[in-house]
């Protein structure tokens, strides 16, 4: 029987609230970069490393996370997950050698390899396909306010009480709220949502089905997951080296620079990511595949701001630019799931949640440890000329992106996408 409709809503209130300590907890330690750096003496190749250490490990366990998330109650994924997750995020806090900030990182990305294809399985079970876009996309807006929160605050801990106590802080409040969250969440049927939901019984679809399913009958499926890899580097790179770069081309102070550097790209995006999803649940019922061509949209026009914001010398360009590219950024975000849940089953979509992940944050984490080489060792005097350059350069990396989508929507989405149901 399906849920209640308030109660649907609810349970995207409450799973708010989980990722936005998943991206808090992960976003902290960039906006520490310039303390790192000058306590330790870390270059920018050891800093590259100690963010890609995360999106490393985060990619390698996601398909692993996705077949367990088809298989298990999600809610003990979710929130054990977030126990874990946070608890490593307070270790960060002892930290004093490059090892052991690489082995932190990869465990909080193995901690939070299980949140995404977890949660994005059980909303799609709460909302069917005309609600599902407005669901995701709520639910993604915690995505910027906790890379906010984590960017700010943890700046600010670090200069006003050490930055070792944002990551206690954040560490013990989202082990509070794991704990608070226990008695409301709820775990819903498979394929509750559908119109013809998946009887109680039916198995999990076995790993081989699940591949051939998502990979040789869904081309779609796959021009997504690539899609994703190029927008999700260049989406890394930016919550990497955002406050360094700022730091040291703009001559932003430490705090400033976590905020600026969060806040006007990623405000924009929670401003923009509900009006995607909007758009994207009406277009869905006129045009197969109308979810996905508002995410083309969004990377074509939003890859040329990312090349002024790594090109730019002024200040106010280069936030005006840093905020169209959020807003453009957000209708991508809108619809990284719910455009993959429309030419996938219920029983395998957490299995493709986590294959996709495991693409686009594979991919993702060569982002930050890229721009560290090029940085060091480009062909410009100054670091900073090199990091400029090859921030830029990920607005080629987006029109790619973009193309790719298209390919999906003209020419692939007709077969593998059926149109919405209208409201």
């Amino acid at each position: 029987m399906p849920a209640h409709r308030n109660y649907k809503w609810a349970v995207v209130g409450m799973l708010w609230f989980v990722c936005f300590f998943n991206y808090a907890d992960r976003q902290a330690i960039f906006s520490v970069f310039p303390r790192l750096k000058g306590e330790f003496g870390f270059d920018a190749v050891q800093l590259g490393l100690i963010g890609s250490a995360f999106a490393w490990v985060y990619a390698a366990g996601a398909p692993f996370a996705g077949f367990i998330a088809d298989r298990v109650s999600r809610k003990i994924l979710i929130l054990g997950g977030c126990v874990f997750w946070s608890g490593v995020t307070m270790f960060t806090g002892a930290c004093g050698q490059l090892w052991q900030f690489v082995g932190v990182r990869a465990l909080e990305g193995f901690g939070e390899t299980f949140y995404f294809p977890a949660t994005m399985s059980l909303l799609s079970d709460y909302h069917d396909r005309s609600t599902r876009s407005r669901a995701m996309s709520f639910h993604q807006s915690s995505v910027y306010a906790g890379t906010i929160g984590g960017s700010w605050l943890g700046a600010w801990f670090a200069e006003t009480m050490g930055w070792r106590v944002g990551f206690y802080f954040f560490g013990g409040a989202g082990i509070l709220l794991a704990f608070v969250l226990w008695r409301f969440l709820r775990e819903p049927a498979r394929g509750e949502a559908e119109a013809a939901p998946a009887e109680p019984n039916v198995a999990p679809m076995s790993v081989r089905e699940a591949l051939g399913g998502i990979f040789f009958r869904k081309p779609t499926a796959v021009l997504l997951m690539l899609a994703f890899l190029g927008a999700n580097l260049v989406a890394t790179v930016f919550l990497a080296w955002t406050p360094t770069f700022l730091t040291e081309k703009f001559q932003f102070r430490l705090t400033t620079a976590g905020l600026s550097g969060s806040v006007f790209i990623h405000l924009a995006s929670a401003l923009s990511v509900p009006i995607g999803g909007w758009l994207a649940d009406r277009l869905s019922r006129r045009l197969a595949g109308g979810r996905i061509l508002v995410q083309a949209i969004g990377l074509l026009v939003g890859a040329g701001f990312v090349a002024v914001v790594g090109l730019t010398t002024d200040v106010r360009t280069l936030l005006v630019a840093m905020t169209i590219f959020g807003l453009c950024k957000g209708l991508y975000d809108a619809n990284i799931f719910a455009a993959l849940y429309d030419v996938v089953e219920p029983r395998a979509r957490a299995t493709a949640a986590g294959i996709m992940n495991t693409v686009g944050w594979g991919g993702g984490a060569l982002g930050p440890i890229a721009v560290g080489l090029a940085t060091k060792y480009g062909r410009h005097a100054r670091d900073i000329d090199n990091m400029s350059e090859a921030i830029a350069f990920g607005g080629a990396v987006y029109i790619v992106s973009a193309a790719l989508l298209l390919v999906a929507v003209f020419v692939f989405a007709r077969r593998d996408v059926p149109l919405a149901p209208a409201s």
